[in-house]
């Protein structure tokens, strides 16, 4: 991945191929789509992984938690295996996708498929379903304001990617009661 994203920030996304991300990366072509169908498949690895996390957060909260305290267990989930690198790389994998409509779609994709995933782990826990998705679209907004904020944060900064995620829960939450 960190030769994809070396290569994305050097000669741009289109510009950069399989055969170039292989090289660099030190494997072959054939290792590479062992792991990635294509080169979009980078940005977005661990997409399927994300989303189960977050619905098992859910789906492991405390019987008595409400919608939104079940996406705080799953984005308190996910956020853990979030490491450092991811932080490094986020600001480039950014510029990378806003210089492509692709990755721009891809990356739209994957906000549907963790909405999805928190929806369908909060339906199980009988929560209803306009709830269940309301409460699943703000734990995908939370997540990505909290990741831009702990990615953008400065490097000293010890909170984690949780401690930004449900700060922007809470902000969210707060901002659904001004609705009226």
């Amino acid at each position: 991945m960190i030769a994809a994203v070396d290569l994305f920030t050097e000669q741009g996304y289109d510009a950069t191929t399989v055969a170039q991300i292989a090289e660099r990366a030190g494997v072959t072509r054939s290792t590479f789509f062992r792991h990635f169908s294509d080169k979009r498949e980078i940005l977005v690895a661990g997409q399927q992984t994300l989303s189960k996390l977050l619905a098992d957060g859910i789906t492991e909260a405390p019987a008595e938690a409400g919608p939104l305290q079940a996406v705080a267990a799953g984005l308190e989930r996910a956020s853990g295996a979030i490491g450092r690198t991811n932080r490094e790389l986020a600001p480039r994998i950014k510029a990378a996708v806003a210089a492509s409509t692709e990755l721009q779609e891809r990356h739209a994709l994957k906000s549907v498929g963790m909405a999805a995933a928190m929806t369908a782990a909060l339906v199980a826990r009988g929560v209803p379903e306009p709830t269940a998705h309301l409460a699943g679209e703000l734990g995908v907004l939370a997540f990505k304001r909290g990741h831009a904020q702990w990615a953008e944060s400065d490097a000293d900064d010890d909170k984690g990617l949780a401690y930004h995620a449900l700060a922007a829960l809470a902000e969210l939450r707060a901002a659904t009661a001004s609705l009226g």
